[in-house]
């Protein structure tokens, strides 16, 4: 795994497990067992969910980054569709507190969501390869006049 996504996974599933975790203590608290599985339970899904998706993007990146967006786009819709499917497959579950479930899901995706952005704006990852800048655009780059004179 490259560097650069093992540092955002780290930096970014840790609060998202600590805020998990948070929910599932208040859980607890608040709605007994039930609860606090539902919250584990919501917890476990974002965090599957977003690291697999995380380095299914990466790989993608590596490969074929001009299929970054795409890739994404997929990546959100298939995580989105099995979600609705979870949640229709478990609407009418006793196992646990499906209300601390969502709950849970939505505070994990905020934490990991803000935490990602948060992360990414701080390490001004390169967009652009500058190593592998087509050769028609680095000869309008060569032929630009120069801002600086």
């Amino acid at each position: 795994m490259e560097d650069f996504t093992r540092t955002v996974l780290a930096r970014v599933a840790v609060p998202t497990f600590i805020a998990g975790v948070v929910a599932s203590v208040v859980a607890a608290f608040v709605g007994g067992m039930p609860a606090a599985v539902g919250a584990i339970l919501g917890t476990a899904i974002v965090l599957i969910f977003f690291v697999v998706g995380q380095l299914f993007l990466a790989m993608v990146l590596r490969n074929n980054p001009e299929l970054a967006l795409s890739a994404a786009l997929v990546i959100y819709l298939t995580k989105i569709g099995v979600l609705m499917l979870l949640l229709f497959l478990l609407q009418g579950t006793t196992a646990f507190d499906t209300r601390a479930f969502g709950f849970t899901i939505i505070l994990c995706t905020l934490v990991w969501t803000i935490a990602e952005v948060w992360i990414l704006a701080k390490t001004k990852a390169l967009v652009v390869d500058p190593n592998n800048v087509p050769e028609g655009a680095q000869r309008m780059a060569d032929n630009a006049p120069n801002a600086d004179q």
